[in-house]
């Protein structure tokens, strides 16, 4: 390798948990606007819905996924992805607000307008375009107002100097800056990857003072950060190895290979590959209307679909 600094990319996706698919549907593709991209299954529990919500060609760092399982309600507290950032036009958060409710604010620099989904996903709506997402043609929100990716997400821990250690020290993440948080409670903390920019930030937000949280529907199950290729994705394996962090190693994932592990406060995350992409296994126009199944798990189909509810 010489000496090339190991970069990720920037957020690639972030997977959360819902009681309700059918409600969970609607409100990302009818309130939001998102495309289902990709409607399949957990690979690891095949009963539970995996729901893909991106732009309109499923690039990476635009989706939001939802694994679809009988929980009870988030209990919310630290040590947890606390809040997920959507980009927009700056120019589109007043249409947001109008759609949505609520008060536009300046956080970060930035204005902002933070949003809940019905089960208390809580969201944030950023006045941060760039890069710029792919427009759905068949969404019920204009091309000029429609999300165009994720970021910044943040994370909340208890004490920063383990996380931060494994960010900056082998994660080659840059601490940015900070600003005091919109609940006054303390200090949110940017590190950025990159290219840095909202798509490729990820705040933390340090909250001793707060409970364990418990995961639960509403609340998110892991974060994953973009890596160019499978080759990539190697190196980044041989690299947490390196430094003793346990992981899962590598794992096939279909859509996209991925790499595992907790930081310090508990947080999962994933390194994921940008490809092979949604359109691996199905027509692009048509991508997330029809159930897709992994080729290890196309022989189970027709089990797998009676055990499935319907979303419409």
């Amino acid at each position: 390798m010489g000496s090339r600094i190991m970069q990720l990319t920037g957020i690639h996706h972030l997977t959360a948990i819902t009681a309700d698919a059918p409600g969970n549907n609607r409100f990302y593709t009818q309130t939001l606007g998102l495309r289902r991209v990709k409607k399949t299954v957990n690979q690891d529990d095949t009963s539970a819905y995996h729901l893909f919500f991106a732009d309109g060609a499923g690039s990476p760092g635009t989706d939001i996924t939802f694994f679809d399982w009988p929980a009870p309600p988030e209990r919310r507290g630290t040590n947890a992805i606390t809040r997920t950032g959507m980009r927009v036009a700056e120019s589109s958060l007043d249409y947001w607000a109008d759609r949505l409710g609520g008060s536009i604010v300046t956080l970060d620099g930035r204005p902002t307008l933070d949003t809940e989904d019905p089960e208390g996903q809580r969201l944030r709506l950023v006045a941060a375009p760039h890069p710029a997402g792919q427009p759905w043609d068949r969404s019920p929100v204009p091309a000029e107002h429609q999300i165009h990716g994720l970021g910044p997400i943040t994370i909340s821990v208890h004490d920063l100097g383990p996380t931060e250690a494994v960010l900056t020290q082998v994660m080659n993440m840059r601490k940015v800056r900070d600003y005091a948080s919109p609940d006054g409670s303390g200090h949110v903390h940017v590190f950025e990857m990159g290219e840095g920019g909202a798509a490729s930030e990820l705040h933390v937000a340090v909250q001793p003072e707060l409970p364990q949280a418990r995961q639960g529907a509403g609340g998110v199950h892991h974060v994953a950060f973009r890596v160019p290729d499978q080759a990539a994705l190697t190196e980044w394996t041989q690299r947490v190895g390196r430094f003793r962090v346990p992981n899962s190693g590598e794992v096939e994932r279909f859509y996209f290979r991925s790499l595992y592990f907790r930081e310090p406060g508990g947080n999962l995350f994933e390194l994921a590959t940008d490809g092979p992409g949604f359109d691996v296994d199905e027509p692009h126009e048509t991508m997330g209307e029809a159930l897709s199944l992994p080729p290890f798990l196309e022989g189970k189909r027709d089990r797998i679909e009676a055990g499935l509810k319907p979303l419409a």
